[in-house]
């Protein structure tokens, strides 16, 4: 029996030690391009892209809080994804926030800084959902940043889309409307990400009190 539990205590280490190192790559992934996407957003005057920027930024904190939480117990990952969905939801409103901006002052993006930064953004996610996908269902904490490279991915495809649209009609609602979209797809998470943590944290209070 002994052996049996040093066994199923060895493997759970080994599992949280995979897990850290996947956290660590998307976390560096994603604080890079940030600072790429939110310094071609303001250059180019692409709401689309400093929405994504945002959107990366948030994901780099919610990988720092995964990887705070990875050899915690379940409530602490709980909590973990409770503040994650509080960071989707904040981003989610600076993008709001960004749309009032562009339409009240209207201006069509550059639309090949656009292209370029997109595909580069699309590249790292790509990565990002790559190395998650086998982590996603192991618990609620790889579940909720498996959710976040999922949407940067849908995100990313959206800037591409824009940029193109941009250049063919001249115009700057493609990317005000992907912006809307990327704000919709983020607050959607977060109410995902927070209802699926609050199940969690009352299942565990619930066995604690048995």
């Amino acid at each position: 029996m002994d052996e049996c539990c040093n066994d199923k205590s060895s493997a759970l280490t080994r599992l949280r030690e995979k897990q850290a190192a996947t956290l660590r790559l998307v976390l560096f992934l994603n604080a890079a391009m940030f600072v790429v996407e939110f310094a071609a957003g303001l250059l180019s005057g692409s709401v689309a892209l400093l929405a994504d920027s945002l959107d990366m930024l948030g994901d780099a904190l919610v990988y720092g809080f995964s990887l705070y939480v990875v050899n915690r117990n379940s409530i602490w990952k709980a909590r973990a994804a409770l503040a994650k969905a509080g960071v989707m939801g904040l981003f989610g409103s600076v993008v709001l926030g960004q749309l009032i901006l562009k339409l009240i002052h209207p201006q069509a993006p550059v639309f090949e800084a656009m292209g370029v930064v997109g595909a580069l953004a699309l590249a790292a996610n790509g990565v990002c959902f790559g190395v998650l996908w086998r982590h996603r269902a192991e618990d609620i904490n790889m579940r909720s940043v498996w959710l976040c490279s999922r949407n940067d991915l849908i995100a990313n495809l959206s800037v591409l889309l824009a940029a193109l649209a941009v250049w063919a009609l001249r115009s700057p609602w493609p990317d005000i409307l992907v912006g809307a979209l990327i704000c919709t797809v983020f607050l959607r998470s977060a109410l995902t990400v927070a209802r699926e943590a609050r199940d969690e944290l009352r299942l565990n209070h619930a066995q604690l009190r048995v």
